[in-house]
């Protein structure tokens, strides 16, 4: 399969996880920025603001190529002049705070050489941590894994806690997913077959995220679970904007920086030495959050 007809399935994938979001949302639609990148290829950012049970969500897709800048280069740790880059970038923001954020990437890269590699992976963020939730989340995403290799799925979330870690808290961003990068033939599938499972993953995302809204009771949010969720957020924007690979690619390769930024909360907070107190559920998720690295 070549890069053209790869850009156009990740196209329709994008399209496809929109419209099965608006189904889940059920109170607002996505709103479509068709943008081109001076360099060389452009993308279609669709965006979905105020709606029943997401405050905002982004599902971006991009198809875009031009010379590999010194900065790319050492983002990447390859040599080449020219290369073309696409996939599908997703984040959702829920407006209850017993909803979690997710996220999901998938993307192909391929220099002229014909070089080529795909990166991935779908994270959950919760602001309060429910274990059995997360369990749930982690088997459909080994079950999907599992169709293509019995050692994707323990690698990758390896991969997944390492990665999505603020060192400089001591934190995980949430309770994990799968996470991987330059995966080509040299992990025992075709081309197709990889491409086949980023497929996979992607029509995954909008199930696994309606998994997580069932047979939950809602009440109206404290004052204590907004403020709680403002400052999860908080973290969720110091993660990309220090460690993020693909943020930290999307600005050295002079992408579009509303697209780029799209996976930033509507509304964050930060306080001076917050620390929730002793016995709370805020404690218990923090704590949580503070040793998941050590046992995962």
């Amino acid at each position: 399969m070549n890069k053209s007809a790869i850009a156009e399935r990740y196209r329709a994938l994008q399209l496809h996880i929109c419209q099965a979001l608006e189904a889940l949302d059920g109170g607002a639609t996505f709103q479509e920025d068709t943008w081109q990148r001076e360099e060389g290829g452009g993308g279609h950012t669709r965006t979905l603001q105020g709606g029943r049970i997401l405050e905002k969500a982004g599902v971006a897709f991009s198809a875009v190529h031009g010379p590999v800048t010194a900065a790319m280069k050492q983002q990447l740790s390859h040599e080449g002049d020219e290369f073309f880059a696409t996939g599908v970038s997703i984040v959702l923001h829920p407006r209850h705070p017993r909803h979690p954020i997710m996220h999901m990437n998938v993307r192909y890269f391929e220099l002229e050489d014909h070089t080529y590699w795909f990166g991935g992976g779908i994270d959950l963020t919760p602001h309060y941590v429910d274990l059995d939730r997360a369990k749930m989340f982690h088997r459909s995403l080994k079950e999907v894994s599992d169709r293509y290799s019995p050692e994707f799925y323990p690698q990758f979330k390896e991969w997944a806690d390492r990665y999505f870690f603020l060192p400089h808290r001591g934190e995980s961003r949430g309770v994990g997913g799968i996470f991987f990068d330059q995966l080509n033939e040299a992990c025992g599938l075709t081309k197709d077959q990889i491409f086949s499972y980023c497929q996979d993953l992607g029509r995954l995302f909008p199930v696994v995220y309606g998994d997580q809204l069932q047979d939950i009771t809602l009440n109206e949010p404290s004052v204590a679970e907004f403020n709680w969720q403002a400052l999860r957020r908080g973290r969720y924007v110091e993660f990309n904007l220090l460690h993020d690979r693909g943020t930290k690619f999307g600005i050295y390769s002079g992408g579009r920086t509303e697209s780029i930024l799209m996976s930033m909360p509507p509304m964050a907070n930060w306080v001076y030495n917050q620390e929730p107190a002793d016995g709370s559920e805020e404690q218990k998720t923090l704590s949580f959050l503070r040793a998941f690295h050590e046992f995962c």
